[in-house]
């Protein structure tokens, strides 16, 4: 199934955008013309990596029956010199927590993401490097 998404021009640099029945604004930056009033288009290929490596991973790891009591997922893009600029470095660190969790079988679920279902990974593999770390139970922040 092909996905379909709508921008609408609010104005300056902002866009109305409608996609699978929701609706957010994106916006550029003040320095470059915009208002502030969304987040940026490319930016949102991090938040699409972490929500689709994210949902591979806990899907996987209940089918492995692991007991996750919480999952955050930090994702840094780094941009490259020239124009268009894209993605070329990209870090994640996935942090997990939980009793008795085991690192092998989240390391597993990780790869799988990575390697095998993450479709956004994938595209983006195209342009750049993909990199991960895992963290287990660490300290709050």
């Amino acid at each position: 199934m092909a996905a379909e998404t709508r921008a609408r021009w609010r104005g300056d640099m902002s866009f109305d955008i409608e996609l699978q029945g929701h609706s957010f604004i994106v916006d550029a930056d003040e320095s470059v013309g915009g208002a502030n009033q969304g987040p940026r288009p490319k930016a949102l290929l991090l938040s699409a990596l972490a929500g689709c490596t994210g949902m591979d991973v806990v899907s996987i790891l209940k089918k492995m029956k692991v007991p996750l009591e919480r999952l955050e997922i930090s994702v840094a893009g780094e941009n490259s010199a020239e124009h268009p600029k894209v993605y070329q470095d990209v870090e994640l660190v996935y942090s997990f927590w939980g009793e008795n969790l085991d690192e092998s079988k989240l390391q597993k679920a990780v790869e799988l993401s990575q390697e095998k279902y993450c479709g956004v990974a994938a595209t983006l593999r195209g342009v750049g490097t993909i990199t991960h770390r895992i963290l287990c139970n660490p300290e709050p922040l």
